[in-house]
């Protein structure tokens, strides 16, 4: 079977489909001239430079060239600081609390006196003692007495050696006697010592947990006391910066601090513990930096940020970290090409610093990498470059550049308006 096709439509046929206009009969040089004015508009709506089928134009994007700097490589921490004195404050007796001598949450040097117990108990033990210590004394007095009598009798052969050596020991128990009374004695004077409960330690005491009146013993907590002298930062570190410091030549590595409300990290202190394992389940090791509180501007509990070197210094590429894309796992930069093509390159990245991402493969120095237009890239099609200037580090010093303006809509091209007016004389003079 033959498959035939249906001729062109005439210009007679286009008019009649295109009904702007409602007449009966229009002549042909009128019909011609608005078939022209139709095709001319068709034309103009479907024509252009972004026509489909044309090329698109090149994309405007900025670049700036990897840099070659001197790094070395820091990890940053999260860390909270403890103090490196701590006590918690017990009485060493028990008995009735007196009175309070400190003020909640106030700095108190070491001997200061926090709390006193009542001492009367205590003096009267104290007393007891010196008294047991007072006859223990006259006992070995009469035995040193009775002893010389008994020799003198042994000697003038009226007395036996066995009475002798009864008295010898007894005078020997009776200085042991006085060596226990002495110990009972001085322990009864620590006791009423301890009546005074003083603060061991320099540093910012807590609250008072118990006041004036109430019995407490050895088990009770006072309060606590914290050193602000110097304080500890614990924080948690991977088994790859366990292995590099274990391999650095500074077993004590510079360790830099900021609070929440700081930028940067303007303290510095060093690393003063590593753990002897690390955490089987986590896989990371606790660490410690210590730092000085001279100033008193660290209180325990906070959280800190921490930074860490963990490398010796190297040479290494450097690039925007905007300039990095991600593709799923991989990350990538476009460098633009001679030609002005953008390339595709996939890279292994390193520690970020000030906004700079160290890349340790897939980019050369010097190489114009895309940093900002990354969204208008795309494949085979050029691009046009606009070069950054960049400061000491490599970082671009201008803003990106504006998006491409939006294409205006054609205008309408409008019948030629004698045409209109030939078309109307035409109809109104066929009219009946």
């Amino acid at each position: 079977m033959t498959r035939t096709h249906a001729p062109a439509p005439t210009i007679d046929q286009a008019l009649m489909a295109w009904r702007p206009l409602t007449v009966v009969a229009v002549g042909r040089p009128v019909r011609v001239a608005l078939a022209t004015a139709l095709l001319a508009l068709l034309s103009a709506c479907g024509g252009g430079a972004g026509a489909p089928g044309g090329p698109p134009p090149a994309a405007p994007v900025s670049v700036a060239p990897a840099t070659l700097r001197t790094v070395t490589d820091h990890e940053e921490f999260s860390g909270r600081l403890e103090a490196a004195e701590f006590v918690e404050l017990r009485a060493r007796v028990g008995g009735t609390i007196e009175r309070v001598h400190f003020t909640d949450g106030a700095l108190v040097k070491a001997g200061e006196l926090l709390f006193t117990i009542d001492p009367r108990p205590l003096q009267a033990e104290l007393s007891r003692a010196s008294a047991q210590r007072a006859a223990a004394v006259a006992r070995a007095g009469l035995a040193s007495a009775e002893l010389a009598r008994a020799r003198k009798l042994l000697e003038a052969k009226a007395g036996s050696r066995q009475e002798v050596d009864q008295l010898a020991a007894g005078l020997l128990t009776a200085e042991a006697d006085i060596a226990a009374a002495d110990a009972a004695l001085r322990l009864a004077q620590l006791h009423l010592e301890y009546a005074a409960v003083r603060a061991p330690i320099a540093g910012r005491v807590s609250r008072a947990h118990v006041t004036a009146g109430n019995l407490i013993d050895a088990q009770v907590v006072l309060t606590t006391l914290a050193g602000v002298e110097r304080l500890h930062a614990y924080f948690d570190g991977s088994e790859q910066t366990f292995l590099r410091l274990r391999a650095a030549a500074d077993q004590s590595p510079v360790v830099r601090m900021g609070l929440a409300n700081e930028s940067g990290f303007p303290h510095e202190g060093r690393v003063d513990f590593i753990d002897n394992r690390l955490n089987p389940q986590t896989g990371a090791v606790r660490l410690r930096a210590s730092f000085d509180n001279a100033e008193g501007l660290f209180t325990p509990g906070l959280a800190v940020r921490l930074t860490m070197i963990t490398s010796a210094p190297y040479d290494a590429v450097r690039v925007p970290d905007r300039a990095i894309g991600t593709d799923q796992s991989k990350r990538f930069v476009y460098v633009v090409g001679a030609d002005g093509q953008p390339q595709f390159r996939e890279v292994r990245l390193g520690p970020l610093d000030a906004g700079m991402r160290v890349v340790q493969s897939g980019v050369k120095a010097g190489e114009q990498v895309i940093v900002d237009g990354l969204q208008r890239v795309m494949p085979g099609v050029p691009v046009l470059p606009t070069v950054l200037p960049t400061d000491e580090q490599g970082m671009p010093l201008t803003a990106p550049p504006p998006a491409p303006p939006a294409s205006t809509p054609p205008t309408p091209v409008k019948a030629p308006e004698n045409a209109a007016a030939q078309a109307g004389g035409a109809a109104a003079s066929s009219a009946p």
